[in-house]
């Protein structure tokens, strides 16, 4: 049934189900990257400080020697003798620390493309199934990884063994040496260890990834229908946004020409744009933008004004200022301040009798 179900998933997965499934924590995972990345970072502090680890734990050992049959034992001298034997270890792993978990945060971000998966970590009552937990156990997916863990083996085996077969040649092995020569020896030997192993497990990494990438790709497909249902819930969320948007622009311009009748002056360009501004003194700390639009809706708040006797003054960089600059239910631009100033007092002087009924309409529209 599961193979009949997968013949019939014909099509590659869409955006939309990718990014689902990497909100879930469903992208590839290679067991072997978070391995590698953190010995790639021990090999390259052990490559920048192991002289320098090597020199303080020799000074350490040879000032505490030194110093020992003279030391008298007093809880001070446990307490120092400590304390520096701290700050020695922090000097030489702390580096090997910071490295390792910078490395293992490194691996993850980059198979998860460093996104946050919270679902990853939600409750799943189905991974409390027996049922399904026992069909896993035998699944095609285990006996891979079965033999890309057997592969691991083999690499990591065979590069002990190349690596000992070279260094048995040593004359470490075969001739007397000064005994400073060891620890170059154990130098040398581990950085070839370390860094053969690095190269074994970069191989497995990459097939592992590989095939997780490959596996992942495939458990993603899907059918047509799935495909047509994606695309169909998209374009109804796209139509129920546009729909919203319209339904906003529709109730802002509403609440917009009912506040025209209330307006001191509209600005016009005389036939793009209209914009209508309120003053009141002791209220207002600027002209505030009661309306504003542009071509049919323009008229449509022209009409109004000329309806309710509201003064209209024409004039071009104004409004089309205005327009481009202020927002409905904010003060003007400052750069505006002088240019309204003007056109107010103009209308102030030349329409007494409206701004007499205007008070008494704004107090009305109050209540």
């Amino acid at each position: 049934m599961a193979d009949t179900d997968q013949d019939q998933k014909t099509e590659e997965a869409t955006e939309k189900k990718r990014s689902d499934a990497m909100d879930r924590g469903q992208f590839a995972k290679s067991q072997e990257m978070t391995v590698l990345f953190p010995l790639a970072a021990v090999l390259g502090v052990l490559a920048l400080t192991l002289q320098a680890a090597t020199r303080d734990v020799a000074e350490y050992a040879v000032s505490m020697f030194s110093r020992f049959p003279l030391t008298t034992l007093e809880a001070n001298a446990v307490t120092l003798q400590f304390t520096e034997f701290l700050l020695l270890v922090g000097r030489v792993l702390g580096p090997f620390l910071v490295a390792v978990v910078v490395a293992v945060l490194l691996a993850n971000g980059v198979q998860s493309g460093f996104r946050l998966s919270p679902k990853a970590v939600a409750f799943k009552p189905e991974s409390l199934d027996p049922v399904a937990g026992f069909g896993r156990l035998f699944s095609k997916a285990v006996l891979v990884r079965s033999g890309i863990d057997l592969l691991k083996l083999l690499a990591i085996g065979g590069t002990l063994w190349l690596g000992a077969r070279s260094l048995m040649y040593d004359p470490l092995f075969s001739a007397p040496v000064e005994a400073a020569y060891l620890g170059q020896f154990l130098n040398t030997a581990t950085m070839l260890f370390l860094t053969r192993l690095l190269l074994a497990l970069a191989i497995v990494a990459a097939i592992s990834l590989s095939y997780e990438k490959f596996k992942l790709s495939r458990d993603l497909m899907m059918t047509r229908a799935e495909v047509k249902e994606e695309s169909k819930q998209a374009q109804g969320d796209m139509q129920t946004k546009a729909a919203m948007r319209r339904m906003a622009r529709r109730l802002m311009q509403k609440q917009m020409l009912t506040a025209v009748p209330t307006a001191d002056v509209v600005v016009t360009n005389p036939t793009h744009f209209a914009v209508a501004l309120k003053y009141e003194r002791g209220k207002d700390k600027a002209p505030v933008v009661l309306a504003k639009g542009e071509n049919r809706f323009a008229l449509r708040i022209k009409e109004l004004a000329k309806e309710h006797g509201v003064p209209t003054v024409e004039n071009r960089p104004v409004a089309r200022l205005l327009f481009a600059l202020g927002k409905v239910g904010e003060t003007i631009p400052a750069e505006l301040y002088q240019a309204v100033a003007e056109i107010l007092a103009v209308v102030y002087r030349t329409h007494r009798y409206y701004f007499h009924r205007l008070k008494t309409r704004r107090m009305e529209g109050a209540v």
